[in-house]
């Protein structure tokens, strides 16, 4: 009967020592995941060369040696197709530098996006 009670106490007290080591490790996890997201940054800095996207399709233009009225219209369309691609990629915290006006070091480039919005905008192939 003695060594059924010393078995109940010994499995009763290495119960509550896993369950301890079990909760601790379960905070630690806990904290290191609230500590990641915290640290994390929420938004997302990208650059775009937008005059230098924009001087190029004025320059095939200019090749191409459309009507003037034509021309224009399509610059038009263009440039709104431009400002709206890069607020659209301004969206859901993410922050578009335009890469003439800053100094932005080692952020990401993001002109090739940039021109796939617009080519997706006007309905046609994106320009190389």
């Amino acid at each position: 009967m003695a060594d059924v009670r010393r078995l109940q106490s010994f499995n009763r007290t290495l119960a509550l020592r896993l369950g301890g080591v079990l909760l601790t490790v379960c905070i630690l996890l806990w904290g290191a995941w609230v500590s990641r997201e915290v640290a994390r940054p929420r938004e997302q800095i990208v650059t775009v060369r937008l005059a230098e996207t924009i001087a190029r399709f004025v320059d095939a233009e200019a090749r191409a040696a459309p009507d003037p009225e034509v021309g224009q219209a399509r610059t038009l369309a263009y440039l709104k197709a431009a400002e709206a691609a890069v607020q659209d990629m301004g969206k859901n915290g993410r922050v578009v530098l335009v890469a003439e006006a800053v100094l932005a070091g080692e952020v990401p480039d993001a002109t090739a996006e940039l021109e796939q919005r617009i080519a997706a905008r006007l309905g046609r192939e994106p320009q190389p």
